[in-house]
């Protein structure tokens, strides 16, 4: 394939009907992404095209990839850092071509050049999609996790780090030495209170280096917090076909995703900001109502949906809500369990909220894998889930839905289907879980207390509760008999 036929700068005249506008000049690099994946591609990125496009300013990005891994960094910059957006929905496809990515870096290969853009004072905001392993953190103190193999690396080579704390450290100290004021630091992760978590993994990180610095990262740098959303699959040939077909030109990069798309931000950021607000972002004094409703209604039931769906057989999130019982645990759920904890602004109505969540579960246009949501389990189960049984049980609420997803993963981790399909664990604790779940036997009792004995994701407290362990224990017996009968008893009681 010649180079006039791939997506490049050169090609842009071309596909004009796909573009934003069709003014654009090229701005100065203002933002460095950290974990340029389908995510950011589809939702940060396309905001601050939006963004530029409707005030101006000097807010490209260069997006970097923390894997060691290449093969993204040189398929985007053969492309100039142009990729599709391709959005699926009830109405039709759209195919929108996105120009805000100017560069893209590879670690450790361009080590020297990430860090000359991070001390760049044109560069004010640094943000984040790296997912809850990405920060480095121990989830029981909420401090940098100091037994994780890169974080003992950095600590011992400050000036090769190859972690997000070890990064944003060393930038922001270099900062510091040469009187530039520091950039903001911006996580766009479905983690709880994401910037202030970040903010005390970065602190608690730089304290183990020089207590000076840690101080003056504590008083001069901003870590507002985010909620964001999109429902963003992984990449798939057809969808790089489907691009080639709209555009009349191949991308090897496509991102497909559903129309919406929500951002609510904590509007704190001292060195400048793009005009988000103008382009649909919600820019807000306190983020916490909206990441709450978002992480325990959307994420809390795509993980139920996608453990059920793995036991069950399901292959995307769509045939899983189509399956009718399916559709009223999760609704149930939603209305009755995880709802009722949640404090949310008299605009914010919940039960429309909820309708609309199981709307997009239904577009059939996206076949959103339920094997990558089910990635990582161990990371999201705290935040999703178990943050929402532990505010029902101190109320003396029953959890039996929210029981049903996490015993749901208590199962999965054995790693097959109930028709005997195997499949592959992806989670920062595989081996751990994996045998733990493995050698506990049939017996739900066995497999419920070996589980609720890893620390690392249930709290003493909650792994004490009798309550919980008779939910979770009712939970996996159901189970036992199958994820669909499993699915169809619970859905009985509406």
């Amino acid at each position: 394939m010649n180079a006039e036929s791939m997506l490049c700068r050169k090609t842009l005249t071309s596909i004009e009907g796909h573009v934003l506008a069709p003014e654009w000049r090229e701005p100065r690099i203002g933002i460095v992404h950290l974990g340029i994946g389908n995510f950011h591609r589809a939702h940060e990125a396309v905001y601050t095209e939006e963004a530029m496009l409707a005030a101006g300013g000097d807010w490209a990005i260069c997006g970097v990839t923390l894997q060691g891994d290449v093969t993204k960094r040189d398929a985007l910059m053969a492309q100039d850092g142009l990729y599709s957006v391709v959005e699926r929905g009830p109405q039709g496809v759209r195919t929108t071509v996105v120009r805000a990515l100017r560069e893209v870096l590879a670690l450790p290969y361009d080590r020297a050049r990430l860090f000359d853009l991070l001390a760049a004072p044109d560069v004010r905001i640094v943000s984040l999609t790296v997912t809850e392993k990405g920060y480095c953190r121990d989830t029981q103190t909420g401090d940098v996790d100091l037994d994780h193999p890169g974080v003992a690396h950095d600590l011992k080579h400050p000036e090769e780090p190859g972690t997000v704390p070890g990064i944003l450290v060393a930038a922001l100290r270099t900062r510091r030495d040469a009187g530039i004021a520091p950039f903001t630091v911006l996580s766009c992760d479905n983690l709880s209170h994401n910037g202030a978590a970040l903010r005390q993994v970065v602190c608690s990180y730089a304290r183990m280096l020089d207590a000076a610095l840690a101080t003056w990262i504590e008083h001069q740098v901003a870590f507002p917090s985010t909620m964001v959303d999109r429902i963003v699959p992984a990449t798939t040939e057809a969808d790089r076909d489907a691009a080639a077909e709209a555009l009349g030109l191949r991308d090897e990069v496509p991102v497909p995703c559903e129309p919406f798309r929500q951002w609510v931000i904590e509007d704190r950021f001292p060195a400048g900001r793009p005009a988000w607000e103008r382009v649909g972002a919600q820019l807000v004094d306190d983020v916490m109502p909206f990441e709450l409703a978002k992480l325990r209604m959307l994420n809390g039931t795509h993980s139920t949906l996608a453990y059920l769906s793995m036991l069950a057989g399901f292959a995307t999130i769509d045939e899983a809500i189509s399956f009718a019982p399916l559709h009223t645990l999760i609704h149930s759920m939603m209305t009755h369990e995880i709802a009722p904890t949640l404090s949310v602004p008299p605009s914010f109505d919940l039960m429309a909220y909820r309708d609309a969540l199981l709307e997009r579960y239904a577009n059939p246009a996206l076949k959103h894998r339920c094997a990558q949501i089910a990635m990582d389990g161990s990371q999201k189960i705290p935040p999703r889930l178990l943050a929402t049984i532990a505010t029902r049980l101190e109320r003396g609420q029953p959890i039996s839905r929210l029981a049903l997803g996490v015993g749901a993963w208590f199962v999965f981790l054995r790693g097959r289907a109930d028709d005997g399909t195997p499949f592959s664990i992806s989670d920062p604790l595989a081996s751990r879980l994996t045998a733990l779940a493995t050698n506990a036997g049939n017996a739900p009792e066995s497999l419920v207390d070996a589980l609720l004995g890893c620390r690392d994701v249930f709290s003493s407290e909650l792994a004490s509760n009798e309550a919980c362990q008779r939910a979770l224990i009712e939970a996996v017996t159901q189970l036992s008999g199958g994820a669909k009968t499993a699915i169809e008893n619970a859905a009985k009681f509406g």
